[in-house]
């Protein structure tokens, strides 16, 4: 991705909640959305902190697809 291109993708990054609050965090944001399987939800880490915005954008949005495609538990639509 180049340094000016547009990242359109929805992501949630939450920072500072308990496990409840997250979870009911990310609840809320799928019940709220026309496309809650398009959301990729992260949470901070010591290390993700480091990072520029657009690197975690970018990373999250490629991990969200890979699970998309290849669910746990099978039944992906594609392998990689």
């Amino acid at each position: 991705m180049s340094e000016h291109e547009q990242i359109d993708e929805r992501v949630v990054l939450i920072h500072g909640f308990s496990r409840e609050e997250t979870i009911a965090i990310m609840r809320a944001a799928k019940s709220a959305a026309a496309d809650p399987l398009g959301i990729a939800f992260t949470t901070s880490t010591p290390t993700n902190l480091e990072w520029k915005l657009r690197d975690l954008l970018t990373e999250v949005r490629e991990e969200h697809e890979y699970m998309r495609r290849n669910p746990p538990g099978g039944g992906g639509a594609g392998k990689d």
